[in-house]
């Protein structure tokens, strides 16, 4: 059904929610007609952030708000919602339209498989009621619902749309851009030019694909990688908890700047445990590209200076790859706990593949790599 037809029968004045590439039209229809608007749009740093917003919406207008999220999400919302939302105890009602990964039956990303088996059974659990919308589903099917969602709302209860693979359509086009002339790809091959045989974490989506591509053309083992193709957030924790038991190597982390926001108190854990192993280097495109594009919070946050706040030894920000390749190369040599923002355009290969390993291989080949080292 149309995004327009959806908005309509929701009736809703304020939307906020992490993307979903599920969900771009209904991201590039709040793109196109509010853009980031506090009174109207605002995409969250995660959902459960975004979960608490709608709720202090609703506590001062005494509306019903609206989170959209990737059913990927739903582990975020679970605090909040039994323990904020819930009838039992503040009745705060919310609209939830979850984008429906890893749906069964359907082919996807192996992250996606068992979070789509759980999506409808989560909400179950949460005592929120879910209604799937499909390519076929009418928007009278979809008024009735939602009438059915407004008489829940008044007894202080929560309600669900679930949207399915190629439900929803959005004929705007949306272009999402920036200044900056490094491409993230480019940037990931000169990360793994200087890094050499030391171990990497990458974060979810695009960068990992195009490191596993890099390995491929350079005709490097893939066992060098651990690529966090899930868990958007907590890569910089993993390569935290490798660094500290793996003391004599250098490890990397590949980071993006929509991870980097939606689980920053990670930052502040690892200046506390300073180890001086660790290169943490956050690709700052302020988008979050791989599922759309839509703007994060940190395209104008200097990143760098919040890990420097955070206790990280030596933090540096670079927008060209002449200092990029300076300062690599000075991190590595330098022995201690180290940050590096590349700020990075938009944008990747139409081309560009998946891994063609499982996860389980790419865990099973990385721990045997970390074996050998001290």
């Amino acid at each position: 059904m149309k995004v327009e037809d959806l908005i309509q029968i929701i009736g809703s004045d304020f939307y906020t929610g992490v993307p979903d590439s599920q969900l771009k039209p209904l991201c590039n229809y709040l793109m196109h007609n509010y853009g980031i608007d506090p009174k109207h749009h605002v995409i969250a740093a995660n959902e459960g952030n975004c979960t608490a917003l709608a709720a202090g919406y609703h506590l001062a207008t005494g509306k019903v708000p609206v989170v959209y999220m990737q059913n990927s999400g739903e582990g975020n919302i679970i605090n909040p919602c039994a323990s904020l939302l819930n009838e039992d105890v503040y009745g705060i009602p919310v609209l939830f339209i979850v984008g429906w990964r890893g749906e069964p039956g359907l082919h996807d990303e192996p992250q996606h498989v068992y979070q789509g088996k759980v999506t409808i059974s989560l909400l179950d659990a949460m005592g929120i009621e879910s209604f799937v919308i499909a390519k076929e589903t009418t928007v009278e099917e979809v008024q009735s619902a939602m009438a059915h969602f407004r008489e829940l709302f008044a007894e202080g209860k929560d309600a669900a749309f679930v949207i399915r693979r190629d439900a929803l359509s959005y004929d705007v086009p949306v272009e999402y851009k920036n200044d900056n002339p490094m491409k993230r790809e480019d940037i990931i091959k000169h990360v793994i030019a200087v890094s050499g045989t030391d171990p990497i974490v990458s974060t979810t989506g695009k960068a990992s694909r195009e490191l596993f591509e890099a390995r491929v053309s350079n005709k490097e083992p893939h066992s060098y990688d651990f690529l966090t193709v899930g868990s958007m957030g907590h890569c910089s924790s993993i390569a935290l908890g490798v660094a500290i038991n793996k003391p004599e190597s250098t490890i990397w982390c590949i980071d993006g700047d929509g991870a980097v926001l939606m689980h920053m108190g990670s930052m502040a854990v690892i200046g506390e445990c300073h180890p001086d192993n660790l290169i943490h280097i956050v690709i700052n495109n302020g988008a979050h590209e791989t599922v759309g594009g839509m703007p994060t919070a940190l395209k104008e946050v200097n990143v760098a200076q919040i890990a420097k706040d955070c206790g990280y030894a030596y933090t540096a920000r670079v927008n060209d790859f002449v200092s990029l390749d300076r300062e690599l190369k000075a991190s590595k040599e330098r022995h201690a706990l180290t940050l590096i923002e590349v700020m990075s355009a938009i944008g990747a290969r139409k081309d560009l593949g998946r891994p063609t390993t499982t996860a389980m291989e790419n865990k099973q080949n990385f721990m045997q790599e970390l074996k050998k080292r001290k």
